[in-house]
């Protein structure tokens, strides 16, 4: 009882109309909806010629770092890993496109991320939120949401690529787009049903269907982490500031500012963070993802920011910074 009263006072669990229970498990459920990055992130860099497994505990430690930041100082449900998108930019683009090395293209990330810090002690991201109207941090949030469903509809097999309308309904007799549907429909109903955690019981349930079918393959509970030495503390600062490298840092930051502005926004108004109509949000979660894509590049990962993922762990009824360290914790076990 003691700790949970602790907890209680730490967190300002019951003031935010929370319990501890909506905090475990909207932190846990937070962590499974991204927890492909942990899988995506590495498959990504390491094309870029990183070491695979040093990247997988880059990415496991950073996000872990950053949602601590978010989870204990700032104290908001909101989980933090390497962003989608800028990883394509890293490897693809800069790397393999430019043909600068990754340690240089770290170097980027180190110097974008220090940026990123010093304009939010500056006030200037705080500033360009309250400048946001109140039907356009509706409209990002539902692009944000339209935007993953696609993703997951792609992934899943649901939809196709095809040529002239762009995207096509995929095999539906396939087994596992038949899983996915499955899982869709499951946990729509939970959600209907406003189940406790309903989220995070379709993801189970949906996994246990599929190992049965032999869709999922069980791979271990426990092994041996891999060395992060590969790409711990290689990053190069050498020729950081040709005009070229100057354009790389900067799309970098402004990809930093607006994508975290984004998911700010569109998790805000679920969390209870919109006050008068303006996304309230303390300058220590702002300071999170600049801190963790400092910390990550020192690591071996590219940019960490918020991600809109949170909203699942949202709806199941974290509040508080606690889910963010659950989803933080979980991470770091991964």
């Amino acid at each position: 009882m003691g700790d949970h009263s602790w907890l209680e006072r730490r967190f300002g669990i019951a003031e935010r109309g929370s319990s501890l229970r909506n905090e475990v498990v909207g932190g846990a459920t937070t962590y499974l909806t991204l927890a492909y990055i942990v899988f995506v992130q590495p498959a990504v860099l390491s094309a870029a010629g990183m070491d695979f497994g040093a990247v997988v505990m880059a990415t496991c430690i950073g996000s872990a770092f950053a949602c601590v930041l978010m989870g204990l100082p700032a104290n908001y449900p909101i989980a933090l890993a390497p962003a989608m998108g800028h990883n394509f930019y890293f490897a693809f683009t800069v790397v393999l496109g430019m043909g600068i090395a990754w340690q240089t293209a770290l170097g980027a990330i180190f110097v974008a991320g220090v940026l990123f810090f010093l304009l939010t002690v500056a006030g200037i991201r705080q500033t360009v939120m309250d400048a946001l109207p109140s039907s356009l941090m509706n409209a990002i949030g539902c692009g944000i949401g339209l935007l993953i469903a696609l993703i997951g509809l792609e992934w899943s097999g649901i939809i196709v690529a095809k040529p002239g309308t762009y995207v096509g309904l995929g095999t539906l007799s396939d087994h596992h787009v038949l899983l996915a549907l499955f899982g869709l429909s499951a946990t729509s109903i939970l959600l209907v049903k406003r189940i406790p955690g309903a989220i995070l019981v379709g993801i189970v349930l949906t996994a246990i269907v599929g190992a049965i079918a032999g869709l999922v393959k069980f791979q271990g509970v426990v092994s041996v982490p891999p060395s992060i030495s590969p790409t711990l503390l290689k990053l190069d600062f050498s020729g950081l500031f040709s005009f070229h490298m100057l354009v790389v840092i900067a799309v970098f930051l402004f990809l930093d500012v607006f994508d975290t502005i984004g998911t700010l926004v569109g998790v805000a108004p679920e969390a209870g963070l919109v006050k008068d109509g303006k996304v309230d949000i303390d300058t220590k979660a702002l300071m999170a993802d600049a801190g963790g894509t400092v910390f990550g590049s020192l690591l071996g990962t590219s940019t960490i920011t918020c991600y809109v993922e949170s909203a699942a762990g949202i709806q199941s009824g974290a509040r508080t910074g606690l889910a963010a360290l659950v989803t933080g914790f979980s991470g770091s076990c991964s």
